[in-house]
């Protein structure tokens, strides 16, 4: 698990009512931001972001933060209201929310041949795989990387807003 505190955020504290861990993060020491990682099975990540989502101007705020196999790795990539591209955890927050007006910052997961072309695993148990996988040294570096770049884009998603976002990161 990726550590908060290399956000700048609080340690991970557990919140049963949400069935996820939480973390607080103050940008600028004006705005409170929470971070939730849900501690249920992917496919029932909604469940930890709908009490939390009670108006439109909540769902405009929240960002949901995930893996991306049709991103190489080290990438990212800043998405509003558009469909899962087939992350269950993302199809999840879409159904429980009954819509898909949020932002997404999608990070790439998916190593590339020499020319640039993406190795995407096939077929559900090599994805699952895929994923669950142990990283190498090499892929946790370029991961590392990619971190001070989604904390960049969420100070900008945060201070600027999702425009000015999704014109520097994409």
């Amino acid at each position: 698990m990726y550590s908060a505190s290399k956000l700048g955020a609080d340690e991970w504290q557990i919140d049963k009512k949400l069935r996820a861990l939480t973390s607080t993060w103050r940008f600028n020491r004006q705005v409170e931001v929470v971070f939730i990682l849900p501690e249920t099975m992917m496919n029932n990540s909604g469940k930890s972001v709908t009490s939390l989502i009670k108006s439109k101007k909540d769902l405009e705020r929240l960002v949901a933060i995930c893996d991306d196999l049709d991103l190489p790795l080290g990438a990212i990539k800043i998405s509003y209201n558009r469909g899962s591209g087939g992350h269950r955890g993302v199809e999840s927050i879409v159904r429980a929310l009954k819509s898909k007006a949020f932002t997404r910052i999608r990070i790439g997961v998916s190593p590339q041949t020499p020319s640039g072309k993406l190795k995407k695993p096939q077929g559900e148990k090599a994805v699952i795989d895929f994923i669950l996988k142990k990283r190498t040294f090499k892929e946790e570096e370029i991961l590392k990387k990619i971190f001070k770049k989604v904390k960049e884009a969420l100070e900008i998603l945060v201070s600027d807003g999702r425009e000015k976002a999704m014109n520097r990161f994409n």
